[in-house]
């Protein structure tokens, strides 16, 4: 089942993200409420994604150097620079581009492992890049907000929006998937209900951005015109990760599969880590929400392009 499921799993979300929308546009009355049960949602969500990388095992990471120094001179350097020169393509909306810095500054570190896999990547490299992707991401992400965004980024911390959502949402559910692979260790059954939850998340998932879409539907319809700008982008930044994953595995000279799981890790972003975060901002910094939705879906489409071109054109 849960092969079944990561093998769809693009279908699965576009699908949830139109019913969520559709029922959202027809019936607002409904869907208002939805918001409610995303926060013990995503908790669950989170919690079951982390139990699935394999946090006790960060060592496993540093056993290729070149590709670990590739990934976090990609992830952490290249495309935090690429991502301010696109913030220049952006309307003086602060929501917007908020929204834009906190799903494009942190790599992916669950499905990314799936598209390494079918995009004929080394997906136990994936694997292994995982914990350190997540540690090294969390630690970065107020660094790369505060240097964009200044004195702004500092208010939304110390003003008690962002902050409570990163230790409640983000850290708790860390701290107990850690907790819950120790205790795997020592007991069988515990791990072999690790493997039984592995397939939550897709599901999760998909309910997650089903009951965003019906919620948030108005304010995409709202910010139509500033969101195309957001789109392009999105666009423009897949294509750029695909130049800088090329770039990279020749300067590091990676082997093809290695150098694809890379590619795939540049292009891929940590859209529903960080949607807690937004979701905890004030009401009018909704935006940042709809922007994280929506990239998570440009994503997705982009992966199915991914799929059939960088191990066929891009690196062969």
């Amino acid at each position: 089942m849960r092969a079944t499921l990561e093998q769809h799993q693009v279908w699965i979300y576009l699908i949830a993200i139109l019913i969520g929308m559709a029922i959202g546009w027809d019936s607002p009355d409904i869907t208002q409420g939805w918001e409610t049960f995303l926060w013990p949602l995503l908790g669950v969500l989170l919690y079951t994604t982390f139990t699935q990388v394999p946090l006790l095992h960060l060592s496993h990471a540093f056993r290729d150097r070149r590709f670990m120094t590739a990934l976090l001179v990609g992830n952490f350097l290249l495309m935090p620079l690429a991502v301010g020169a696109l913030l220049l393509l952006l309307p003086e909306e602060p929501a917007i581009r908020l929204g834009v810095l906190l799903v494009l500054l942190v790599p992916c570190t669950d499905w990314f492992i799936s598209f390494a896999h079918m995009g004929r990547g080394d997906s136990a490299r994936a694997i292994a890049a995982a914990p350190l992707l997540l540690l090294v991401q969390l630690l970065m992400l107020p660094v790369y907000v505060w240097w964009f965004m200044g004195d702004l980024a500092i208010e939304l911390t110390t003003g008690g929006h962002l902050l409570p959502a990163f230790l409640g949402l983000i850290v708790t559910p860390l701290v107990l998937a850690w907790l819950t692979e120790r205790l795997a260790e020592r007991h069988v059954a515990i791990k072999g209900i690790i493997d039984e939850v592995g397939w939550l998340p897709i599901p999760l998932l998909a309910l997650a951005v089903f009951l965003i879409a019906g919620s948030q539907v108005s304010l995409v319809i709202e910010n139509g015109t500033l969101l195309w700008r957001v789109v392009m982008v999105f666009l423009l930044y897949l294509v750029v990760a695909a130049a800088i994953g090329k770039l990279l595995s020749q300067v590091f000279r990676l082997p093809a599969a290695t150098g694809r799981t890379l590619t795939f890790s540049l292009g891929t972003r940590n859209s529903f880590v960080m949607l807690p975060l937004a979701l905890s901002l004030p009401e009018a910094w909704s935006a940042a929400v709809v922007v994280i939705v929506l990239q998570s879906l440009v994503e997705l489409l982009g992966m199915v392009a991914f799929l059939r071109w960088v191990p066929t054109r891009l690196i062969k």
